[in-house]
């Protein structure tokens, strides 16, 4: 059988994003036969006032960077951890509380995943991660107009989506839930805008 292709971007701040990435963790580290990529994308951009620098030139916004920053870095140079890196992340945010502009709040992170923050804050100081940050975010909006998180990109297309349920520890389920949003964003463009009037519970 193909492997599935598609992209998926991330902020650590959305727990839309959190969701959506969960289940793609889950299914990439239970043998799902997908090809992913991992895009972030800057809800403080998205943010910034019109007429204002950009959150990338803007030194006040550094901060609200530095947890992408952080994941670029660990994607690009140790992927091997990365995967347990983003749960990680976005359960110290979501599940503790925790403020991620914080640079203990990432270290303390990094550590947990058997990585040394020197190393990855020494590569942030170079400077590269913030000018890939900036170019995957700004790729995506200027190729497909892409607003938020967490967007999924298949086959030339991308979609916005706002999946409710969380990853609860079953595997095919996550793999399920991911592969009917891929293929109705492959397969079934007529399908444009869905949403629920009423929330389940």
């Amino acid at each position: 059988m193909e492997s599935i292709k598609f992209d998926v971007n991330w902020d650590y701040r959305c727990p839309f994003a959190r969701i959506i990435n969960e289940h793609v963790v889950v299914g990439l580290q239970h043998g799902a036969n997908w090809q992913v990529n991992f895009i972030p994308f800057s809800l403080t951009e998205v943010h910034t006032e019109e007429g204002d620098p950009p959150s990338w030139e803007d030194p006040s916004k550094a901060d609200e960077l530095l947890a992408g920053q952080v994941g670029i870095v660990i994607k690009d140079k140790y992927p091997s951890q990365f995967w347990q890196f983003h749960v990680l992340l976005f359960s110290m945010r979501h599940d503790q509380g925790k403020d991620l502009r914080e640079r203990e709040v990432l270290e303390d992170a990094i550590e947990q995943v058997g990585l040394d923050p020197q190393s990855i804050f020494g590569e942030i100081a170079l400077g590269w991660p913030l000018e890939e940050y900036r170019r995957e975010h700004e790729g995506s909006v200027a190729k497909y107009s892409v607003f938020g998180v967490p967007t999924i990109f298949v086959d030339g297309k991308a979609a916005f989506v706002r999946l409710m349920k969380r990853a609860d520890g079953n595997p095919l389920a996550s793999v399920e839930y991911i592969e009917k949003i891929v293929d109705s964003i492959a397969n079934h463009p007529e399908i444009n805008e869905l949403k629920h009037t009423t929330i389940s519970h």
